[in-house]
């Protein structure tokens, strides 16, 4: 794991994703002091949500053809641009168009950053929480510094929006000089080290090896993509409806105060920010499946909480056990789908972190009817039964190592006997700390050198067990 890039990927995504939160946190000043109507802040909503969902994917086929690393800092610039521009504006088409200008620019800044943090974290799945809870942090923080700003020096001073932005964007021209003295080389994006061969330095250690790209496991598996697509469909549902009902939840059927109501939803937003980091923990030291079924066999009851609460302190207990449990399998959901697409890691994450959230946004309007005509209990209890069907499907997932090797938290490598009738690193637990799985170390090595070698997993790993199986101690292989 690269800490260094990884950190700084989470760093761009919090500013990415704090124009995200800004927008919406934007609306209730353009209805007090432009005096929109709810139509017409709808209309920007979809402008934002809406857009940048069906661009995510074009962006993330764009960095699977070719590795587009300046996207990151394009986004997020584009996105501060927009946000900044929209404050600034006098009618409401413009400010609808710099509303889809930041859309767009969101957009373009998730593919190739979630691919790169990919490659900075291999299977880490602690590593993909790390980068994941860096935009949760970055939506949370975005209500109040658009409070800060417009509610002081209005829509005037919305230019200091795009601050954040500025000063990212000229951290990322001088990391790299940075990176080259400290003779650092950047990590390569999952599909090259997938489609890499002999003839972009391919398996170097005997005639006729094939690359992982040519091996059954790195093949793309549509199949069970389009059914993890199908569970983060039904996910994105409730915690769209969620985020948006909870407080008036509070308010309106449990007789609490709007201070009350805000308190929830806070505290639903950082159980989310929790819960992924947990999921990377609990996958890295357990393996992903169990993250994913954990999370989702949690978030069924405790949904059923907050729809039956009968009081706010079980109201509140509910929410934060449901926010904790929905963003368990976060990471989980991301690294699945670059694994059933190895060759495609950014449309896998284009659908996924775009197409596929957005469908929540998609249904809102529907649960709003719903709200309005039945009440706020009766879109809960209809969520609930909704809900039963992503669970039953996520359970069912089918799990896929990565192209490198085996994934953190599974299953330990056969034990390799020796002629005296001895085991090593094997299923006794003789070596088992000494030892490690050699897929694992070629995984390691992979990384270290930025994936640019399409180096054969399976031949490496034979090699390293034969060293096993001698009694030596395992020895790093240097390439070429």
């Amino acid at each position: 794991m690269k800490k260094g890039q990884l950190g700084f990927l989470a760093s761009t995504h919090l500013v990415n994703d704090l124009y995200q939160g800004a927008i919406p946190a934007m609306l209730p000043f353009l209805m007090s002091q432009r005096h929109y109507s709810y139509a017409a802040v709808s209309g920007l909503a979809f402008a934002a949500s809406g857009i940048s969902s069906l661009f995510q994917p074009l962006f993330g086929v764009l960095s699977d053809r070719r590795p587009r690393a300046w996207l990151v800092p394009a986004g997020f610039s584009t996105a501060a641009l927009g946000v900044a521009a929209a404050g600034l504006s006098g009618s409401y088409l413009l400010t609808w168009l710099c509303v889809a200008l930041a859309g767009i620019g969101i957009a373009a800044y998730h593919p190739p950053a979630t691919s790169q943090a990919r490659a900075a974290g291999g299977s880490s799945q602690r590593a993909m929480s790390v980068f994941s809870v860096g935009g949760t942090i970055g939506g949370a923080l975005a209500p109040g510094l658009v409070t800060l700003v417009i509610g002081a020096a209005g829509f005037s001073g919305s230019f200091l929006l795009a601050v954040p932005a500025l000063v990212m964007a000229a951290l990322w021209v001088l990391r790299g000089p940075w990176a080259r003295w400290r003779g650092h080389a950047a990590a390569a994006s999952p599909a090259a080290g997938a489609t890499a061969g002999p003839g972009a330095g391919g398996a170097r250690r005997t005639g006729g090896a094939r690359s992982t790209a040519d091996s059954p496991r790195s093949t793309d598996d549509w199949r069970s993509f389009a059914r993890l697509v199908a569970v983060i469909v039904g996910w994105s549902i409730p915690y769209v409806t969620v985020t948006s009902m909870v407080s008036l939840h509070a308010q309106r059927d449990l007789d609490q105060s709007a201070a009350a109501g805000a308190a929830v939803l806070t505290t639903y937003t950082a159980a989310g920010a929790v819960g992924t980091l947990l999921g990377g923990w609990v996958g890295d030291r357990y393996g992903r499946k169990t993250s994913l079924r954990a999370g989702y066999l949690v978030a069924l009851p405790a949904l059923a909480g907050i729809a039956f609460a009968p009081a706010f302190p079980v109201l509140v207990l509910s929410t934060a056990v449901f926010g904790v449990a929905m963003f368990l399998p976060f990471a989980a959901h991301v690294t699945l789908a670059q694994d059933y697409l190895p060759h495609r890691p950014g449309t896998a994450s284009g659908l996924t972190l775009g197409l596929a959230m957005a469908a929540g946004g998609l249904c809102s309007p529907a649960f709003g009817w719903l709200a309005d005509t039945s009440g706020l209990p009766t879109v809960f209890h209809v969520l609930l039964a909704v809900f039963v069907v992503p669970v039953v499907m996520a359970v069912r997932l089918p799990d896929r190592a990565s192209r490198e090797g085996l994934l953190p938290g599974a299953p330990r490598a056969a034990s390799v006997p020796r002629e005296d009738g001895a085991r090593v690193g094997g299923d006794d637990g003789s070596d088992a700390g000494s030892l490690r799985p050699a897929q694992v170390l070629v995984e390691e090595e992979q990384a270290d050198h930025g994936g640019q070698y399409g180096i054969d997993a399976h031949e490496e790993a034979e090699e390293l067990g034969r060293y096993a199986a001698e009694g030596e101690e395992v020895r790093e292989i240097r390439h070429g």
